[in-house]
């Protein structure tokens, strides 16, 4: 009897390993093959040979300058593919260069690297200045997205479309921008319709292309330039008040000093513009900063017409106390309108 049990026994437990290697062996294929069956990965693989890969790393950004509205930008593109008769690293083209003769670009592999799944792998790199339109009618509390537009200059997106990568875009930790935060940078890809075939009548009347944006939003810090900024012209203002804080009596001292004085901090608010609008593009509407440099303006002409009217009073003590008294209501109430200026300036600006 022993003797028939046992091998029941050991058919069993051979039978209980095989399952186990079974199982093992099928996790181990589906960790392995899992992302080709839509678990996550499933968009780095492309699934015909329509589809390109593509992804970034932006290794530098240098020199913002919102004159020419243009920015250095140091990054590196991928792509794998499938299709052998294309090779989008070499028909890659870059939509928004600036100064295109001064752009630098490498190729990394030539010819394309074969991975071991059968795709094609690229990579390019490319140094040079870029342009976007920068808006500064929030300066300087403005916010700005630096964007590297790429698309290909043959195939239009009927033959060729972009499909980012798992982390498309990565930021080189080492980046700093002075002046600047840097925000959360993102690649989209889009459709990008041109309103003419380019002269091709196989396409029809308009052509689109597959196109990949490499957007890094950047802000300015608002405490350190807030103090900069506004610090010299809150001065300017209180200098600029003082002057009906001082006795009508003496009329000579206060006229020569309003028109002295107030013309004076006229002309430094002036210079302060000009130094700001050094580092901005020529726009054709009203920043935020200008808006508050005309109301400054404003606060000065009120403060000065009414030292000068207040010249214009007789002399005696319960004169010189009615002037007192009107000049200390002039004044309130002219800081309350600058006031109500710049905070309705300040909610029109940042909350749009």
């Amino acid at each position: 009897m022993p003797s028939a049990v046992q091998p029941k026994t050991a058919l069993v437990r051979t039978w209980f390993l095989q399952f186990l290697l079974s199982l093992w062996t099928a996790a181990g294929f589906l960790a392995v093959a899992g992302p080709c069956f839509g678990q996550p990965g499933s968009g780095a693989v492309p699934s015909d040979e329509r589809e390109v890969i593509i992804g970034a790393y932006v290794h530098d950004i240098q020199e913002i300058d919102f004159r020419t509205q243009s920015y250095a930008v140091d990054l590196y593109v991928w792509f794998r593919w499938r299709n052998p008769e294309i090779n989008p690293s070499k028909t890659l083209e870059f939509m928004n260069r600036f100064a295109p003769n001064a752009h630098v670009r490498n190729q990394m592999y030539e010819p394309p690297k074969v991975l071991p799944d059968g795709t094609l792998y690229a990579v390019v790199r490319n140094q040079g200045r870029f342009s976007t339109r920068l808006a500064v009618g929030d300066y300087p509390f403005d916010k700005q997205e630096l964007r590297v537009e790429l698309e290909d200059s043959e195939s239009g997106s009927a033959l060729l479309k972009y499909v980012l990568d798992h982390n498309a875009l990565t930021l080189s930790p080492d980046i700093y921008l002075p002046g600047f935060r840097i925000g959360k940078p993102r690649m989209e890809v889009s459709e990008h319709v041109y309103p003419t075939n380019f002269g091709n009548p196989t396409v029809g009347e308009k052509e689109a292309y597959s196109r990949a944006v490499v957007i890094v939003p950047i802000e300015r810090p608002l405490t350190a330039l807030a103090v900069k900024t506004f610090l010299p012209i809150l001065l300017i203002m209180t200098c600029a008040g003082l002057i009906l804080w001082i006795r009508p009596a003496y009329l000579d001292a206060r006229v020569g000093l309003s028109v002295t004085a107030l013309l004076t901090l006229l002309l430094t608010l002036v210079a302060l513009q000009l130094a700001s609008g050094r580092f901005q593009p020529d726009v054709d509407y009203l920043t935020m900063i200008d808006k508050i440099y005309l109301a400054s303006f404003a606060f000065i002409i009120l403060v000065l017409l009414r030292a000068v009217r207040a010249s214009w009073r007789g002399d005696g003590d319960g004169r010189e106390r009615a002037v007192a008294r009107m000049d200390r209501m002039w004044f309130a109430a002219v800081v309350l309108l600058y006031a109500s200026t710049l905070a309705i300036i300040a909610f029109l600006s940042i909350g749009s």
